[in-house]
């Protein structure tokens, strides 16, 4: 036999190659499947640490009000009135206790807790008042207060903080929330709906982008509102205003969308009913009183 000669050519299993086609699948499906569960989890994340911010913003009141309490029983001489004051310090005591067992992301609870730190306050100020007025003169017992004041001060300033951070905790949750858009696209349309680029055959334009995926994004109703500024800086055919970083402000066209949090293609239009100089257009786009996007296009 000749060395040479060529060898029969080895042929695959069907089975084999189906099998290698549906292991690649299974491999694409569970990054991507992964990559989502991954996003989710730091978003979940983010909620939990906002909520325990805000239990432990609550916990600093009623240790607060507790104080509170405490000093007013010092300076309180009148047996029955020592009496209300200590009920009521007691009631503040169970409700923090209660706070403390509460589980931050049980938001039933915390909401009931939350409210009753208004009644809490309202009873307790009318007792300061009442002390206040019985223990107006007396000098000396503010001498001797001075220590819990300073400790309220101090339960006070750790409460700002504590608030301070859940304030930027929370920007920095609202700002992942808020919508993003990306590949935006204006087309000016003749009157037969031809692309054209002359001012003066501008019958219509027609524009469009698409809000990328957010899963942070709260779903539901969203109005879409296009500002279109002409070469001169002037607006193009004002429909009506709508908030924009505290300044009402002009928009030319606006869509109402349903969002999921999923990507979505949008595409608005707008008839031209006026006269059109040539030059540089440009298109801002805001969602939830945010730009989101903006393009520049030019006609002739």
């Amino acid at each position: 036999m000749d060395e040479f000669a060529p060898q029969p050519r080895r042929k695959f299993s069907p089975w084999l190659i189906l099998l290698a086609v549906v292991a690649a699948v299974l491999a694409i499906g569970c990054s991507w499947l992964y990559g989502l569960w991954n996003e989710q989890k730091e978003a979940n994340a983010e909620l939990t640490e906002l909520a325990e911010l805000d239990k432990q913003e609550m916990e600093d009141q009623y240790r607060q009000f507790d104080m509170q309490y405490g000093e007013l029983q010092r300076q309180i001489r009148n047996d029955s009135l020592l009496q209300l004051v200590d009920r009521e310090r007691e009631r503040t005591q169970q409700l923090l206790r209660e706070l403390e067992q509460t589980k931050a992301t049980d938001a039933r609870e915390i909401a009931r807790l939350k409210k009753e730190i208004t009644s809490l306050r309202a009873v307790l100020q009318s007792y300061i008042v009442q002390v206040d007025s019985l223990n107006r003169a007396n000098a000396s017992l503010r001498a001797e207060n001075t220590e819990i004041k300073q400790q309220i001060t101090e339960v006070t300033q750790q409460a700002a903080q504590v608030s301070a951070e859940r304030n930027v905790l929370r920007d920095k949750v609202d700002r992942a929330a808020q919508l993003d858009a990306t590949g935006f696209w204006v087309t000016a349309q003749n009157k037969r709906g031809k692309k054209i680029d002359k001012a003066k055959d501008a019958k219509r334009f027609s524009f469009g982008f698409t809000i990328v995926k957010n899963v942070t994004a709260q779903g539901g109703q969203r109005i879409i509102y296009a500002r279109i500024l002409k070469p001169d800086n002037s607006v193009y055919k004002p429909q009506g205003t709508f908030t924009y970083e505290g300044t009402q402000v002009e928009y030319s066209e606006k869509k109402y969308i349903e969002y999921d949090g999923e990507e979505q293609s949008v595409t608005m239009y707008s008839d031209v009913d006026e006269f059109l100089d040539g030059g540089n257009y440009r298109l801002f786009i805001f969602a939830d009183n945010q730009m989101i996007g903006q393009a520049t296009f030019s006609l002739k």
